[in-house]
């Protein structure tokens, strides 16, 4: 059995064609899909970055494995205190271990471990390779050369497992110029209107309309061509767009080599294919523009497609986290799951094209806010305990993402029994997992006692003064409200 895990940063669900996109973004990814397994509905438990691998590597959510934040003592695995044995939980029981420990050879081609300090994403790869000297972001161009190298010199042996993973769609949009815009001529998504731009415009927090690079515009250095200043006119936004989807575009040509690198080795048919991301994007969504901050629908939903030889083709639209796809495929491999994953396996469901699926999830954020959501029937439920400096964000937000997927209409005032419902499953689930758990400190109130979430601290002082200087002065009334101590902290 082979196995090519491959792991495309920053891939939003509903830009790929296989979902009903608008633009031709993923024809390779498209070819997986229909070969294989569409899951319609898999959610990513925490995010962002450093959190969601975490929880994937590890099998566990981050309330458990106390990793929910970009820095501080909650972007650090929980220490297993003095039951820890030789090896630790960590150690042996992570995703690529139980592969290893099985007799695979596995191997990881990934600048994650090196760009967040984390070091436990390599535990259980006999073969870990940073691609690139610098600390992520690297184009395809520089990571393929070592993804075929490896598979030229080990694709025709059994049982391994390479994990490949692209950086491509991650703002900011650097796809080389010579690549071109092959959506040049493509609308935007028609949800994206001017109204939807203007009421943006006037909004505030990080990566908001008027500051999509951060609390400014030139926060990192000169914008390169393909993401503007701002979404000051439709024009721009349509560059935003086109930016992102062009990236997207050339990771899904990347894995066109790999599926091609495959079928010269003849072992294309022989190889399972499962091809995920961390989270997804926001391109307007609670005011969030080329970036992930929220734990709502287009940051936590994320794409997976999965060919596994002998399952037919179909589609599951069951709700699952990306733990249980995890779970599945070692399931798959006949690998065993260890008993303290969280992560559920599809496998049988798999082979007899049932859904199966949670009642409901719940989805984390804590790097650029302190938010927790509900996922269940047609529903969103979103709790705040830092808003990341978004004045327009409420305590409580409920959306129907069935009819309102990008999050323009909160229902929580005018529809009280579901807001309770959904606050009800989120109390449910912590007082749950905290009891599971190696402490019963909630990492989240970690990251809230060391001062909010890692990307927002230190930046309202100068903020505030921006927000006034363009004309937001609401949003910097409403933020010193919240806010008093770090609005006074000198910088």
């Amino acid at each position: 059995m082979r196995l090519l895990y491959i792991d495309i940063d920053t891939l939003r669900s509903d830009h790929l064609g296989c979902a009903g996109y608008h633009r031709d973004t993923t024809p390779n990814i498209d070819s997986i899909a229909s070969q294989g397994i569409h899951f319609q509905n898999v959610y990513a438990s925490d995010v962002p970055c450093l959190p969601s691998r975490t929880a994937f590597i590890t099998g566990m959510f981050g309330i458990r494995n106390g990793v929910v934040n970009h820095g501080g003592l909650a972007a650090d695995l929980r220490p297993e205190g003095p039951n820890r044995n030789f090896f630790g939980r960590f150690s042996l029981g992570s995703w690529a271990s139980v592969f290893f420990l099985s007799g695979w050879r596995t191997a990881s081609i990934s600048s994650f471990p090196f760009r967040h300090g984390a070091s436990w994403w390599n535990s259980g790869f006999m073969e870990a390779m940073n691609s690139m000297r610098g600390f992520g972001g690297e184009r395809a161009d520089e990571v393929l050369p070592n993804a075929i190298d490896w598979l030229d010199r080990k694709g025709k042996d059994d049982d391994w497992l390479l994990h490949v993973h692209l950086w491509d769609p991650h703002t900011p949009y650097t796809t080389p110029d010579h690549y071109g815009n092959p959506f040049a001529n493509d609308p935007i998504p028609d949800w994206h209107t001017e109204e939807v731009r203007l009421t943006n415009w006037e909004l505030s927090g990080p990566h908001s309309a008027q500051e999509p690079w951060g609390f400014r515009p030139d926060e990192w250095g000169d914008p390169p061509p393909r993401q503007p200043w701002d979404a000051s006119s439709m024009d721009a936004l349509k560059q935003i767009f086109d930016g992102y989807d062009v990236g997207v575009r050339y990771a899904d040509d990347a894995v066109g080599v790999l599926l091609n690198k495959l079928e010269d080795l003849g072992v294309r048919d022989e190889t399972a294919v499962l091809i995920s991301s961390d989270h997804g994007e926001a391109f307007g969504e609670l005011g969030v523009y080329a970036d992930h901050q929220a734990a709502d629908e287009a940051t936590c939903h994320i794409p997976a497609v999965l060919y596994w030889p002998g399952i037919e083709p179909h589609i599951n639209s069951g709700l699952h986290y990306h733990l249980d796809i995890a779970a599945t495929v070692a399931d798959l491999a006949g690998v065993k799951i260890p008993k303290h994953w969280d992560g559920q396996s599809l496998a049988d469901d798999l082979t007899q094209k049932n859904n199966g699926g949670r009642d409901h999830l719940v989805l984390s954020q804590g790097a650029w806010s302190c938010q927790r959501s509900v996922r269940w029937d047609d529903h969103l439920y979103l709790r705040t305990w830092h808003d990341g400096y978004h004045g327009h964000w409420e305590e409580e937000m409920l959306f129907n993402i069935s009819d309102d997927p990008h999050e323009q209409h909160n229902l929580a005032a005018s529809m009280p029994n579901l807001t309770s419902e959904g606050s009800s499953i989120l109390h449910d689930w912590t007082d749950e997992q905290l009891a599971r758990s190696y402490s019963p400190v909630d990492p989240m109130e970690t990251v809230l006692d060391e001062g909010g979430p890692f990307h927002v601290r230190g930046h309202l002082p100068s903020y505030l003064e921006r927000l006034r200087n363009t004309g937001r002065s609401r949003w910097a009334d409403v933020l010193t409200e919240r806010h008093p101590e770090a609005a006074s902290r000198k910088q």
